[in-house]
């Protein structure tokens, strides 16, 4: 399954510079002025895994795949985005489909680069892009609620979706994100939700752009935001973006020691991407041969033939059993035929809920 995350936040804030940094692409053109990015920039970029290398010093396969996250770069927004001012919200289209929203907020001051609002205030600048993202839903759910109210004068089942979404209007009208609007599995917004898949329902994550020299330290604005987000259930990571593309231009063999001499043992991808996988419950397990080594990316609580889907939907459809393999045992034991021998692989049936790191061979007839 593909983690997508879509990058938003005001401009001139390090949205682009991240982005860059992030994909080591160094593509997307970055600006001392708003609206530099006037188009969506899209990159797939692998993550990296350590387990996967210990994996493979054990099975010398051809190959190594690694699990990997879309990250979409979006024109930045201003306040009116959604009356048309700037560029507009004509680019949230492009991150709808994201699974998580990054709103990279800016923590640092440089006179050299200028503020839209005029002076760095973290908590009115998420408020801000808050604010344009649920005004945005708004209009989504008014066209739909338009064309859907038409409709239902002759369907009753219709009329219980208008009659959520009338209830999802005015929550969103009070200033809530959809995110906070109740709901359970039998509720006809759920059909609404999944068609518009609407901006302010997708899980935040908050990203503090500081300084380089801030990583370490305590910086107030961070502090700011870590408790905002805290009273709203998000999470945050703190990154330099100016750092981190110093770091995207190194060789791999000089990277450990550019981040330790800030005092840091994981890039900003790393962070960010273990982050992402938290505030989605998202969890990976592996397969492991001498053709492949590779992870797959799955949601925590999914059951073993659910997460066969992940590599092929026959794979669900025709589940018989998994062969498993706790990740610290393969290791230990120095592989498959260690563990085996220990009788530490483990066959686990359609309700076995696969752990992180499980090394997973599943058996399937179709």
């Amino acid at each position: 399954m593909a983690l997508g995350v879509g990058i938003v936040g005001l401009p001139n804030v390090g949205k682009t510079a991240l982005f860059n940094a992030l994909t080591q692409l160094q593509n997307a053109e970055a600006a001392n002025y708003p609206f530099c990015t006037v188009e969506a920039n899209k990159a797939t970029v692998a993550l990296a895994d350590d387990r996967l290398d210990a994996l493979a010093k054990i099975t010398k396969p051809k190959q190594v795949i690694k699990a990997t996250v879309d990250f979409v770069d979006i024109a930045g927004l201003v306040r009116g985005a959604s009356r048309g001012e700037g560029l507009g919200n004509k680019f949230l289209a492009s991150i709808r489909e994201s699974s998580a929203v990054l709103q990279v907020v800016r923590c640092f001051a440089d006179d050299n680069v200028m503020h839209v609002e005029g002076g760095i205030d973290p908590i009115r600048d998420i408020e801000i892009i808050e604010t344009e993202l649920i005004l945005a839903d708004i209009q989504s759910l008014e066209k739909r609620l338009d064309r859907v109210g038409r409709m239902a004068r002759a369907d009753k089942e219709l009329r219980r979706e208008v009659e959520a979404m009338e209830r999802l209007a005015k929550h969103l009208n009070d200033g809530l994100p959809v995110r906070t609007f109740p709901r359970d599995e039998a509720d006809p917004i759920l059909n609404t939700l999944t068609e518009l898949q609407l901006l302010t329902d997708k899980p935040v994550i908050y990203c503090a752009n500081v300084s380089e020299n801030d990583l370490n330290g305590d910086n107030a604005q961070v502090q700011r935001i870590q408790d905002h987000a805290a009273g709203k259930g998000c999470d945050v990571v703190v990154i330099s973006a100016k750092m981190e593309a110093e770091l995207a231009g190194l060789p791999d063999a000089e990277r450990d020691d550019f981040l330790a001499s800030f005092g840091l043992a994981e890039s900003g991808l790393k962070q960010t991407a273990r982050t992402a996988y938290h505030t989605l419950g998202l969890a990976s397990y592996f397969t492991a041969g001498p053709k492949e080594v590779r992870a797959w990316t799955f949601r925590r609580g999914w059951t073993a033939p659910k997460c066969a889907s992940v590599i092929h939907t026959d794979f669900e459809r025709g589940f018989i059993r998994a062969e498993v393999i706790a990740f610290d045992d393969y290791i230990r034991l120095n592989g498959e035929a260690g563990a085996k021998a220990a009788g530490l692989m483990r066959v686990e049936g359609k309700e076995y809920i696969v752990q992180d790191g499980d090394v997973m061979h599943f058996l399937f007839n179709v």
